[in-house]
């Protein structure tokens, strides 16, 4: 009996140590921080913001529209440059550098993701009234925020996901994640509070984000506000290599399925 005890007890010790350890390294396993690789340095704008000076990576022009990016948890977001500005002809482009990311200063945080977009977005939106925000992947999260509280031309999620901690769940099972998560992007709890028209964009094959997860974020957004579109034959990071994909970032295809809002 005391041998059973004591291997329950080391087993209890060994899961309060991999909670721990997961609580811990929890940033690390979001985050993925990329240096810039693309454009020259007229191309970049600074940003100070709280605590950190942020690089966005910018096609600067004097209309009324603009285009906010907010990209993936390890995407150099200068990358989409070229492709952005071919989608979006005649706008201004700006692609914002997560702290940590780029040759922005500070760490990434949650809180500090989404007050730096809503700094951008207010930045942009003094210049171009109108302001198209689009987020990927885990940018989707930071976008759905600023689309909550700012007035958003148009809003675009790409592989977006319901929240964090629901995928989080699916990953850790048997670890109490809602408890240990301090970053939880809880997309489906702002969505409700947007206006402004959005694409939900999913991979037909995404390996990364349950199908569950995006279907479950559509329903979250008021009845008539979010449309879905599905790309079929790609995963998670070769959906851009579609056809399909500019033209539903540009608003140019006609959703592929419809979901209906609680």
């Amino acid at each position: 009996m005391r041998m059973v005890i004591g291997v329950i007890l080391a087993a209890l010790a060994l899961y309060v140590v991999a909670c721990v350890g997961l609580f811990l390294a929890q940033r690390s396993l979001i985050y993925f921080p990329q240096p810039r690789r693309f454009g020259l340095p007229e191309s970049v704008v600074k940003l100070p913001v709280n605590g950190a000076e942020l690089e966005v990576s910018a096609r600067l022009d004097t209309g009324p529209r603009a285009v906010i990016y907010l990209g993936g948890n390890a995407e150099d977001v200068s990358a989409s440059l070229p492709f952005l500005g071919q989608t979006f002809p005649g706008q201004a482009l700006y692609l914002l550098h997560y702290r940590g990311y780029g040759a922005s200063t500070g760490k990434p945080s949650e809180a500090a993701l989404f007050a730096d977009a809503l700094a951008l977005f207010d930045m942009v939106q003094a210049s171009h009234p109108q302001v198209t925000v689009i987020g990927r992947s885990l940018g989707s999260g930071v976008a759905v925020h600023v689309a909550s509280l700012r007035p958003v031309q148009r809003l675009v999620l790409v592989t977006p996901y319901d929240s964090i901690v629901g995928i989080a769940e699916m990953q850790f099972p048997w670890f109490p994640v809602t408890l240990l998560l301090r970053d939880k992007f809880e997309s489906g709890v702002y969505a409700a509070m947007v206006n402004a028209p959005t694409t939900i964009i999913v991979a037909g094959n995404d390996e990364m984000i349950p199908r569950t997860s995006s279907e479950l974020l559509v329903t979250r957004f008021k009845p008539g506000v979010a449309h879905y579109i599905n790309v079929p034959d790609t995963g998670h990071n070769t959906i851009s290599d579609s056809p399909l994909y500019g033209a539903s970032l540009a608003g140019e295809a006609a959703p592929r399925a419809a979901l209906k809002a609680r």
